[in-house]
């Protein structure tokens, strides 16, 4: 019952058929995953592009499958109702959108109880569905994947905690190493007999043979699971930061003790009202709070990253082939985006072309961000005009986005306003600004007046027409403009031109192009 470790077999897996069929693929198709974990069962269903895809459904029931299961021996049976009726439910909603067969994994809990397999053999007798259940070395070694499917470039330790089980797991290059899974899960913890000089002290000798496994040299540490991002969340409240998007959401260990420190001196009744963290899940932060406190101090990363991918990402990442991994995450969904929604698909790439003499002195990040810019220039062009620069930066802000950090999200959310708003001045977003520096939002001003300009020669092949020349040492940017550029270049297009111009701090020239 156990799901295949080696990527490579042939066996099709709990998807039971490959996604990833054509060696063109963009895009996925609809595709459902039940998740059915000690504390939660979930379902999403992934759709939009193959190395990046964005959740069509998630849905999500608390059903405490492995509550006392430390105690027992068995699947809680309230719970076990509870997971069976939301599997049902989800299974009819599949069928409602016509996916194929759901693809289901089951972890700690079902794995662990005695009465698992008649578990597994009910959901299959009363829904059709084959509840793959993991163990937790492939659990976490999944939930790697998961992680690296928004990280290509991840390396660190990544740490996925459930209700009965936490796992962990070494990334570097692409790789998964060294995996160890343990019973730190919250749900279980709570059981433990003793208080809490004993939880401490469990805690403490099962985190000691953690690191013997897997050693402690990990700078960057990546949480995954619940109980993880409602900490996380109570981080930002306490903070007061501004993005509330949960992946790739950085805290330093100092933070980290802050924010525990700050969750055991205050309400949870009230602390879950002020951050809309459900009653079940906010019950286990004090364990949970416990646990994450011994990880920290055990593991002494410089930094910690919340990822919302996870098993379910992981599971897909499994059937990626290499040459959809190596892809960009950020613009492989930048450029699906275009194609589903832009006046003119495939415009982005030209621009882009268009606007690169401008910024051929920039690091390869930025122009990666410029680029991912210049495919989403015009995929909200629908929203009313007034409110087209608005719906721009929150596209890029809360959109669901892999390869993008908090800071990167605000810079591309600042271009896109600027590609259709010269000032950003009374916006409701300044808070958010606050969270990069004043030279990284002048450069995202440049790279939306630049598009802002660029947009004004949709033509197939605008730089037959116009050409863009960046003397940055000189401090002149010029424009060479063919007759039937000159045509283009009409009083909006000129006005839109200085303001790049001026945002550059440059003076502007205008010449003819030589006639062949």
């Amino acid at each position: 019952m156990h799901a295949p470790t080696d990527k490579q077999t042939t066996d099709p897996g709990p998807f039971g058929r490959p996604l990833f069929q054509d060696p063109a693929a963009r895009a996925l198709s609809r595709v459902g995953v039940v998740d059915v974990g000690s504390n939660s069962v979930r379902m999403v269903v992934f759709d939009g592009a193959a190395r990046s895809p964005a959740y069509f459904y998630n849905e999500k029931i608390m059903c405490a499958l492995g509550a006392k299961l430390a105690q027992t021996g068995k699947l809680n049976p309230k719970g076990r109702a509870r997971a069976l009726s939301a599997i049902k439910r989800f299974q009819l909603l599949a069928n409602g959108m016509g996916l194929a067969p759901l693809a289901a994994v089951a972890t700690a809990a079902v794995r662990e109880a005695s009465d698992g397999p008649d578990f597994v053999a009910q959901v299959l007798a009363e829904t059709g569905l084959k509840l793959w259940v993991v163990d937790g070395q492939e659990e976490a070694r999944l939930t790697a994947q998961g992680v690296l499917l928004g990280w290509p470039e991840a390396k660190g330790l990544v740490c996925d905690i459930g209700g009965s089980s936490m796992e962990l797991a070494v990334v570097g290059g692409g790789q998964v190493g060294a995996r160890v899974t343990s019973p730190l899960g919250p749900l279980r913890l709570q059981t433990l007999k003793g208080g809490k000089r004993a939880l401490n002290a469990h805690i403490k000798t099962v985190m000691n043979d953690l690191a013997q496994q897997v050693g402690t040299d990990h700078k960057r540490l990546f949480l995954v699971g619940g109980s993880w991002r409602a900490i996380a969340r109570l981080d930002m409240e306490r903070r007061g930061y501004p993005l509330h998007v949960l992946h790739e959401y950085r805290m330093t260990p100092k933070a980290v003790r802050d924010t525990l420190k700050w969750i055991k001196e205050n309400d949870l009744a009230d602390l879950r009202a002020r951050t809309s963290t459900s009653e079940a899940r906010m019950s286990l932060v004090p364990t949970a709070s416990v646990v994450l406190s011994h990880l920290v101090k055990t593991f002494r990363p410089k930094e910690i990253a919340i990822s919302s991918y996870g098993i379910r990402e992981g599971m897909l990442y499994e059937q990626m082939p290499d040459r959809i991994r190596k892809r960009d995450p950020l613009i492989e969904a930048c450029r699906f985006a275009e194609a589903k929604d832009g006046r003119r698909p495939g415009f982005g790439r030209i621009l882009n072309n268009f606007i690169a003499p401008v910024f051929k002195g920039e690091n390869p990040a930025t122009k990666r961000l410029i680029k991912a810019a210049c495919l989403l220039h015009d995929v909200t062009w629908r929203a009313h005009p007034d409110y087209r620069a608005e719906v721009c930066f929150d596209n890029a802000t809360r959109a669901n986005l892999g390869g993008l950090t908090h800071q990167e999200r605000i810079w591309l959310g600042l271009a896109l306003l600027h590609r259709y708003k010269n000032n950003r001045t009374g916006t409701r977003f300044s808070d958010l600004f606050e969270l990069i520096d004043e030279k990284s939002i002048l450069q995202a001003e440049t790279v939306g007046r630049a598009m802002r300009f660029g947009s004004m020669f949709t033509v197939e092949a605008p730089e037959t027409l116009a050409q863009l020349k960046w003397q940055p040492k000189k401090k002149i940017l010029t424009l060479t403009l063919t007759k039937q550029g000159q045509i283009l270049f009409g009083e909006v297009a000129q006005s839109r031109f200085q303001a790049l111009a001026n945002s550059l701090g440059a003076q502007s020239l205008i010449l003819p192009a030589r006639e062949k």
